[in-house]
Formats: C-alpha cells, sequence, structure tokens
C-alpha cells in the first residue's frame, strides 16, 4: 500500500507533465497581402527546439505552457509569444521590418549584419529595379543612391555611365561589379535583372579596401537569387512595352529650307537664285523698309536630268523612326530541402528600338545550386550564367539632322535610293544607311559564375574555396554593300569578320572566424585570390563579292583585296588579404583591412601596391545615457572610415618597349639589290618605365546612420574627401623626342569632396493603406591639383596662367558670347573681332586690350551637377498600388552641340539642313532674337566654342510611374496559384522642369546620342 501511495503522485506528475508538453500548431501569414510566410523559422526559447513553415506557412512544434515562442523571416519584425493552456492552434500574422537592422548583406568576401556597418555602404532596393524596362540593372539605379550619378543614352542596350562619388582618375572610372563573389568590369546588360537579389554600393574606402586595386571607383556588390523556403516554387513574371520619342528635334521642311537659305543670301548680298540647289525665288526689296521681302518659292518637279528623283519634302526623323516594342519573360522554378537547395532561371528580353533596324536581344540561362553534405559541416554548390546576345546598332541622328528634305527617300520607280545631287552636300540617305545596316550585328556569348565549397570546421572556424569563370566570345560580320544614292555610288562590297575571346579566371581561397557571446562578436577571415584574363582577336577582310546574298557572303566568296589583323594579351593579379571586425555590446564597433595586390601590369620595382583600410562606429543609441533621456530614436549610430584603394586600369604592356612594323617608315633597301620589294623594319613606338607604380585613392569618410519613430523615419547623411595620387597617364610628347616618345608616367592628382543625404518613411495609416516614400541627394566637388609640367595644357587652358588645375577634369574651355551686335554703333565701339558685323555674336574682350584673339579664352563650364537628388514614392490601399521615382540634376553645365544645326546656316556647313529656330534668327526687323543672323559664311568663327552653347542642364523627370492590382489569394487558391499582380507603367514618361535656357529638348542628351525614349509598359507577376 506504501509504494502504492508513492506510485500515484509520481504517476500524476508525470501525467501532468505530458499534458502540458504538446505539439501547438500555426499558420504563419504576411500582414500586408495575407499570403502565407514560406520557411518562416520558429523558435522555442527555452527549449531551443525548432521548426519551419511549410507551404502553406504551417507548422508545429513541441512547447509547454510558458514558455516562448520566436517567429522570425528576413524582412519582417521578430514576433515572440508566450504559450497557454488553451493555444492549440496560432494565427501569427508577421509585419515587414522598417529598418532590418539586423539584415544579413554581402559586403566583401563574407556577409554582415546591416546594424554593424561602419562603412559608407548603399543598400538597393531591388524590386524599384524590376520596375523599369532597361535592360542594364546600373540604369535602374539612377536616382536612388546619393553619391551615384548614373547617366546614358535610349540604345535598347542601355549602355551606362556609372560614376560613385565623381570622377577620381584620368582612366578607366568606372566602377568594380562583384557577381556571386566573381569581379567583372563588363557591363550589366547581359544580367537578366530578374535574377537579381541583392545589390550593395561600397563607396568609401573601407568598405571597399577588401578588394584593393580594383576598387579606387567603388564596389557593386550583386547576389543572384537562390532557392529559399521549403519545397518546389515557380514563378513568371511578363511585360510589353511600348517606346516612342519624348520629344523631336524640329527641323526644316522643304520650304522652310528655302526661306532659310533665301534669308542666308540676301544677308551676304548674294542673289538667291544663284544658289546651287535649283530653288528659285521671287523676292524684291521693300522701298518703305529697304528690307528684302520672299513673295514666292519654287523647287523644280526632278532634282536630276534624268528625272530619277523626284524633289519632296521628307521629315527624316519620321523617316529612320518607328513605335519601338519591348517584351520581357522570364520564369524560375526553384526547390529548397533539407540537403540540397536548386534554382533555374529563363529569361528572354528583346528590345526592338525607336530608331529603325536597331535592337537588342537577350536569352540567358541561370543554373543556382548548393548541397549541405556531412550533415551541413561541407557545402558545396555552384552559380552559372549563360546569355546570348545580340544587338544592331546605328550612329544615325547627325546624319537625320543634315540630309536635305527635299530629297526623297527612294528614286521615282520605288526601287532606288533617293540621294543628294550635284550642289548638295554629301550626307547619306539615313534610311539606306540603316537598311543597309540591318543584317551588321554583332552575336555575343557569355558563360558567367562561380563553384565554391565552405567547410565547417567547428569551434567558429570554417574554410571556403571560390572558382570564378568569366568567358566572353564576341562575333561580327559587316556588310557593306554597294548602292547608288544620287551622286554618291559604291561599287566595291566589303566583309569584314571580326572575332574576340576573353576569358577570366578567378580563384579565392579564404579561412573564416566568428565569435558570438552577450557581448562580443568578432568576425576575422584570411585569404588569396588570383585573376589572371586572356584576349585574343582577329579581323579580317574581304572586297567584291559577286553576289549580294547573306547566305553567299563568307570570306573565301571573295576576289577582291583581303586583308587581316590580330592581337592578344594577359594579365594577372595575385593578392593576400585578412580583414577583423568587432563589435562590443552592439555599441563600439571596429574594422580594419588590409591587402596586398600584385599586377603584372606593373614592372619588379613597383610591382605590389598595399592597401589598408581603418573604419569604427558608435551605436549612441544603445548608451544607457542617451536611452534615458531620448527615447524617438530607434537606432542613432556614428561612423568614421579611413582607407587606401588602388588602380590599375592601364594598358597591359605599358611598362615595355613596343616595336611595331611599319613599311612606310622603315622600309630600307638593306641587300643593296636596288630592286624589288623593299624589307620592312620596325621602329620603337614605345618606351618602356618598369618604375611605374600604383595609382592610389586615399579616402576619409565621416556618417550617421539614423532611425527614428518606431523605425517609421530612417536615413543617413555623410561627408567624405577622396584623394587620388600617382594617377597614370600617357602624356603626348614633342614630335623632336623621336621614336619612343610614348611613355607611361604617375603624375597627376585629383581630390573630390562631396555630401550626401538620404531619408525614408514607412508607416501604415490604416490596415489598407500604407506608405512607403524616401528621398536622397548629394553635392559633390571634384578638382584637379597636380600634373605634371609637360602635360598640364594637355587638358584645356591658355597654355600660360589658366589651366586645369583647381578645376574639374572636362571643364569646358572658350570664349564668352556676349550678345548679338544689334547697331552699327555697337558694331563700331566693340574691341577688334574679324567678322564682327549685325546681327553677330559679340565676343567679351576678357584681356581689355582692344582685339578678340585666343588670349580672350576663358573657363566657361564645369560638367559635374552641383547636386543630384531623387525621390521615391510606394503607395498601397487594400489590392491597389502606386509607385513613382522623380530623379533630377541641379545647376549643370552641358555643350549643347545640336545648337550648330538648329540656330546657325553656315558654322557646320551651309549645304545641311537646319532646325527650325533658324527662322526666328536675327534680322534688322527681328533684332530682339537671340539666334545670330543668317551667313552663307562663319566669317565671325562662331563655330568656336564659348558660352553660346553651354547652356543649364538641369532637369526634373519623372523616370518610372506603376500601377499595379493584386488578385485576392483566396479567389486563386484553386487555381494552384499563390500570387498574381497585374500592373502598367512606363518609364521617362515627362521632363516635369528643366533649365529656361535650355534651348534643346533633352538635357540629359544634348548631343546627337541615341534618344531617351518614353516607354509605356503592361505585365503581370505569377507564382505558384
Amino acid at each position: 500500500m506504501k509504494r502504492i501511495l508513492l506510485i500515484i503522485p509520481l504517476l500524476m506528475a508525470v501525467f501532468n507533465l505530458l499534458a502540458q508538453e504538446r505539439n501547438v500548431k500555426g499558420k504563419i501569414t504576411d500582414k500586408s497581402n495575407g499570403e502565407p510566410i514560406i520557411g518562416a523559422s520558429v523558435f522555442n526559447v527555452e527549449t531551443k527546439q525548432s521548426a519551419v513553415a511549410d507551404l502553406t506557412g504551417s507548422f508545429s512544434i513541441a512547447i509547454t505552457s510558458g514558455q516562448t515562442l520566436r517567429v522570425s523571416y528576413l524582412g519582417y519584425q521578430t514576433y515572440e509569444y508566450k504559450i497557454t493552456s488553451n493555444d492549440k492552434m496560432l494565427n501569427i500574422i508577421l509585419e515587414e521590418s522598417n529598418s532590418n537592422l539586423n539584415e544579413v548583406i554581402v559586403t566583401g568576401y563574407q556577409t554582415e549584419r546591416k546594424k554593424d556597418i561602419t562603412g559608407a555602404v548603399a543598400i538597393v532596393d531591388v524590386n524599384e529595379l524590376n520596375k523599369q524596362t532597361v535592360a542594364n540593372g546600373m540604369r535602374a539605379v539612377q536616382g536612388q543612391v546619393p553619391g551615384v550619378y548614373i547617366t546614358g543614352s535610349g540604345s535598347p542596350s542601355a549602355p551606362t555611365t556609372v560614376r560613385i562619388r565623381g570622377i577620381g582618375t584620368f582612366n578607366n572610372n568606372d566602377p568594380l561589379y562583384i557577381i556571386d563573389g566573381v569581379p567583372t568590369k563588363s557591363g550589366l546588360h547581359e544580367l537578366n535583372q530578374a535574377d537579381i537579389e541583392s545589390m550593395q554600393i561600397l563607396k568609401d574606402a573601407a568598405s571597399a579596401s577588401v578588394y584593393g586595386a580594383r576598387a579606387a571607383n567603388g564596389v557593386v556588390i550583386i547576389t543572384t537569387k537562390r532557392a529559399k523556403g521549403s519545397g518546389t516554387q515557380v514563378s513568371a513574371n511578363a511585360f510589353t512595352a511600348l517606346s516612342s520619342y519624348l520629344s523631336k528635334i524640329e527641323m526644316l521642311n522643304a520650304k522652310g529650307y528655302g526661306q532659310a537659305m533665301w534669308q542666308a543670301h540676301v544677308n551676304n548680298g548674294i542673289n538667291p537664285n544663284l544658289n546651287s540647289i535649283q530653288y528659285s525665288y521671287d523676292w524684291s526689296v521693300d522701298p518703305v523698309t529697304s528690307q528684302p521681302v520672299l513673295r514666292n518659292i519654287t523647287v523644280p518637279e526632278y532634282l536630276n536630268p534624268q528625272q530619277t528623283i523626284k524633289s519632296a519634302n521628307t521629315n527624316w526623323f519620321n523617316e529612320i523612326s518607328r513605335m519601338g516594342v519591348v517584351q520581357n519573360y522570364d520564369a524560375q522554378v526553384s526547390n529548397a530541402g533539407t540537403t540540397g537547395n536548386q534554382l533555374l532561371s529563363i529569361g528572354y528580353y528583346d528590345n526592338k528600338g525607336i530608331i529603325n533596324t536597331t535592337g537588342f536581344n537577350r536569352i540567358s540561362v541561370r543554373l543556382n545550386t548548393d548541397y549541405k553534405l556531412f550533415g551541413g559541416a561541407v557545402v558545396v554548390g555552384q552559380n552559372l550564367s549563360l546569355t546570348k546576345t545580340k544587338e544592331v546598332q546605328a550612329d544615325i541622328i547627325n546624319s537625320a539632322l543634315q540630309a536635305l528634305p527635299i530629297i526623297p527617300v527612294r528614286t521615282v520607280d520605288g526601287i532606288g535610293w533617293g540621294g543628294p545631287v550635284a550642289g548638295m552636300n554629301d550626307r547619306q540617305n539615313p534610311v539606306r544607311v540603316l537598311e543597309d545596316n540591318k543584317q551588321n550585328h554583332y552575336d555575343f556569348f557569355r558563360l558567367f559564375g562561380n563553384f565554391f565549397a565552405e567547410v565547417n570546421l567547428g569551434r567558429g572556424f570554417s574554410l571556403k574555396s571560390n572558382f570564378g569563370i568569366d568567358y566572353g566570345d564576341f562575333s561580327s560580320r559587316n556588310w557593306d554593300k554597294r548602292y547608288v544614292s544620287g551622286y554618291l555610288v559604291n561599287n566595291t562590297n566589303r566583309l569584314t569578320n571580326s572575332q574576340s575571346d576573353n576569358l577570366r579566371q578567378t580563384w579565392t581561397n579564404s579561412i573564416n572566424y566568428k565569435l558570438e557571446n552577450n557581448k562580443h562578436r568578432l568576425d576575422v577571415f584570411a585569404g588569396t585570390e588570383y585573376v589572371s584574363e586572356n584576349v585574343s582577336s582577329f579581323n579580317a577582310s574581304i572586297t567584291d563579292f559577286v553576289i549580294e546574298d547573306s547566305d553567299y557572303l563568307y570570306l573565301d566568296a571573295g576576289v577582291g583585296t583581303q586583308n587581316n589583323s590580330g592581337s592578344g594579351a594577359r594579365n594577372a593579379l595575385f593578392s593576400y588579404f585578412t580583414r577583423a571586425s568587432y563589435s562590443f555590446l552592439d555599441r563600439y564597433l571596429f574594422s580594419a583591412t588590409i591587402r596586398r595586390d600584385g599586377s603584372s601590369r606593373f614592372g619588379s620595382n613597383n610591382k605590389y601596391g598595399i592597401f589598408p583600410a581603418l573604419s569604427a562606429g558608435w551605436r549612441i543609441s544603445e548608451e544607457p545615457f542617451f536611452k534615458n533621456k531620448i527615447n524617438f530614436f530607434d537606432d542613432l549610430k556614428l561612423r568614421a572610415s579611413w582607407g587606401l584603394n588602388g588602380n590599375q586600369e592601364i594598358a597591359n604592356n605599358a611598362i615595355f618597349n613596343i616595336y611595331l612594323p611599319n613599311y612606310n617608315i622603315t622600309a630600307y633597301d638593306i641587300s643593296g639589290r636596288k630592286s624589288g620589294t623593299l624589307p620592312s623594319g620596325y621602329y620603337l613606338s614605345q618606351n618602356e618605365n618598369p618604375n611605374l607604380r600604383w595609382e592610389q585613392t586615399m579616402q576619409t569618410d565621416l556618417g550617421i546612420d539614423y532611425s527614428i519613430l518606431n523605425q517609421k523615419v530612417y536615413g543617413s547623411l555623410g561627408y567624405f574627401v577622396k584623394k587620388t595620387s600617382d594617377i597614370l597617364i600617357l602624356p603626348p610628347y614633342a614630335a623632336v623626342l623621336g621614336e619612343g616618345g610614348n611613355r607611361w608616367v604617375n603624375g597627376a592628382s585629383m581630390a573630390n569632396r562631396g555630401f550626401e543625404f538620404q531619408i525614408g518613411h514607412r508607416s501604415n495609416i490604416s490596415n489598407d493603406l500604407s506608405l512607403d516614400l524616401s528621398g536622397n541627394f548629394d553635392i559633390i566637388r571634384s578638382k584637379v591639383t597636380e600634373l605634371p609640367e609637360e602635360v598640364i595644357n594637355s587638358y584645356g587652358g591658355n597654355g600660360r596662367d589658366l589651366n586645369i588645375l583647381g578645376r574639374t577634369v572636362g571643364s569646358f574651355f572658350g570664349y564668352v558670347a556676349d550678345g548679338l551686335f544689334n547697331s552699327q554703333a555697337e558694331v563700331d565701339a566693340h574691341a577688334i573681332q574679324p567678322g564682327k558685323d549685325l546681327g553677330r555674336i559679340r565676343y567679351r574682350d576678357i584681356t581689355q586690350d582692344g582685339v578678340i584673339d585666343i588670349n580672350d579664352q576663358t573657363w566657361i563650364g564645369n560638367p559635374l551637377p552641383k547636386m543630384t537628388y531623387g525621390f521615391n514614392a510606394n503607395v498601397k490601399y487594400k489590392a491597389f498600388d502606386i509607385s513613382f521615382l522623380l530623379q533630377g540634376l541641379g545647376s549643370v553645365d552641358v555643350y549643347n552641340s545640336a545648337k550648330m544645326h538648329t540656330d546657325f546656316w553656315s558654322v557646320v556647313e551651309s549645304s545641311s539642313n537646319k532646325g527650325v529656330r533658324v527662322l526666328d534668327a536675327w534680322t534688322p526687323l527681328n533684332s530682339n532674337s537671340t539666334i545670330p543672323a543668317l551667313t552663307l559664311t562663319d566669317g565671325n568663327s562662331e563655330n568656336r566654342s564659348s558660352t553660346y552653347f553651354i547652356e543649364n542642364g538641369s532637369y526634373l523627370k519623372l523616370r518610372n510611374l506603376q500601377i499595379g492590382y493584386t488578385v485576392d489569394a483566396k479567389k486563386l487558391a484553386a487555381l494552384k496559384i499563390k500570387s498574381l499582380r497585374f500592373y502598367v507603367g512606363g518609364d521617362n514618361l515627362a521632363i516635369l522642369w528643366k533649365s529656361k535656357s535650355f534651348t534643346g529638348l533633352d538635357p540629359e542628351n544634348a548631343g546627337f546620342g541615341y534618344p531617351n525614349p518614353t516607354i509605356f509598359t503592361g505585365g503581370l507577376n505569377l507564382k505558384f
């Protein structure tokens, strides 16, 4: 009985324990859209047991009443809940995190928590990138990151120029791109934007110094997508877009051209009926005003005696243009499991440009996998992409500006080409050029990616090896056809084949150590890296093909002159590097980096360069004295950094003597035969410089990162000083030096200073309405601080006291245009200026010596914007969302070279077409005009560089606008569809504001480049 009495309480305790410890089930959903969150982590804080949400967001976990359940997922606020005895089925709703301070991002060869970053690192919102239809993901970054200045044309492949914190060198200023750990300087138009998972931009030396020799111009780190969650997921995206000119330069029609030509003749006192283009005029002189009056213009029906070219009224811009069409389709299939993950991505992008026959086409395939071996102790995998691109290019805008409107596109039979006749200019028929060029495209095949293996050694140690490959194969077959276009005749056709191969290999090995406890976080790694690049190319051409047929045009089918050439180059880089990051109490942050690079591009005397960096941060918001008194700050971090970066962007053979054959200057009758073909010799083209050393950039950075009002307002501000020394240059040399005057040297310095500011706001106004707003601006100043005496005048200036020192590279130098001469008294009173007359440009006498000459030139413009800025807005209301991006520049000087064609008759040449602005040119009866009087010759040298062509290129653009609708997930459940969103939108929709002084159409593209089109898009996002 005693034993029974003792056993009964024990059994009751066991039964009670079993009753308390049970499996609790639940479902995890997104607060904003109600969708299940696949792969969310569920954690029992007390027992350390964990579970993962499945494809429906459901989970089950063993837990006891009173214990704490913690649910977390990247990008969402962590949720904690204490279990009660009544809890059997939990509905957990996660809310997106505003700050993501614990988010882990890639900042080098390792990852860091966002809250631990002590350098200037910008995290790009990838979702915003995918709202734009451009082929190059970096173009979509325009206006979204302070300190990153991006420009480009509207060409279908979206060529883009990226400048991080100004211009730092006289050489290549492009940043280094790191894609899944593999470095490249190639354009991103070959990367499918839909494959990008994250993008970080390392702007300061401390964050970028781990890449040493290649990081002086900043680093862009891109990580591609991998399988996430658990199970299989399928997603697809598709859109179609239509593009057209935002605006066009309005050129003269046939009548307007005749009117302007008549005015130019009478202004010169020449009978306009003596013109060479067959216009005839009925005109006279008004006896009251003594001014010529035009009554009628007559153009002959045919332009040539054979009557095959009929006079026309051709709008060449319309003839070379079309409605552009962009199509994009991409799909991803992923599978995530406990032992391995796989993701397959396929993409198709096709952009038929707004200029006839131009276009860019890309097909991409990506396979990213990783596998866990030996219980996760070893992880192996790869990220590989195959892309095939094809592009037809055309530089035709200038030709369309100059082609005469009276020339028809075709001859009267509709078969031959219209073209200039005797007395006209020699500009080609732009339509013929495009039509004959449409088969001339390049093809580029690229294999890019890496293979990696990581071994967990235990006790915080791990080893990682990464082998990267970047292989490109370029080929083109260009065909110059025979043609007859007016008096322009080409009787010899030609085929040119070009081929080049580029193989870059990167092998990185590193050892990592991580330590984490309640107070300390230490992350140390060290490694080596080997990079090699091999380039080879050849070109071959032949003339005279009997049959002009694409199936027949190969090199061995021609019977004329053959030519060939070829080249090859190789360079290598070997590096040692180490980095340590330390955090104490999440308040005090320290980081140090050192890298030693050796490059084959430098001689034995200076082959290696050492690039150190230091940074520190103080999270003042974690200090008790701050928390107790200022509670509206969620996070406030002060940071400072200093570091050195290098640059090796020079020719592979810069350090060597280079001897080249040249028959014209080295042929010599060395045998004394006095007959036959002379043997060719070699001449010294370049002198060696074994003392060439690394170009170095030193950068100091101060910054503040902040988050306030329960993470509703967040942002950063920073100030930097960036100084580059020992810039590598190839200065021009005097002919008296003879052979080998070319010689690379170190000898220039530059300095950039700037301020960056970013602010954002995220809030939920109600359960149905949320806002996400962000804005940024930067102010950057750049100047050249040092140049060797022998090249100081090679970058602008007067060769004496005015030079580029103290100014921005690329600054404009020339004369100051001081209005037009409106009276004879003004002409007589002005300094001696050859060609001055009524209606002509008056140039300022800078030297006050009474003569306008080269000494009256000065610095007239700075090409660097005084400020760049952007504003992004996302608004969600129930199932609808709307977003827009504004981007702009503050005051910036642009050289509007289009005015050569829109404001003058003769500064380019008098027989080309002109813009309609010339119809408002100065005359005695139109003396308020700012456009110079028309004249047959440029006697006043008005084509000289002057402030007449310098205009303020500031603007504000509506870069992107998108409106979307997401279908209720409950309505899609029966179709096994996870989410479905439809959207419409557009890119480059409007210039909301531009400077009144700018007379062109688009200040972003003031010259003759491919116009930036307006694009209207419709598409869908689908997930299974």
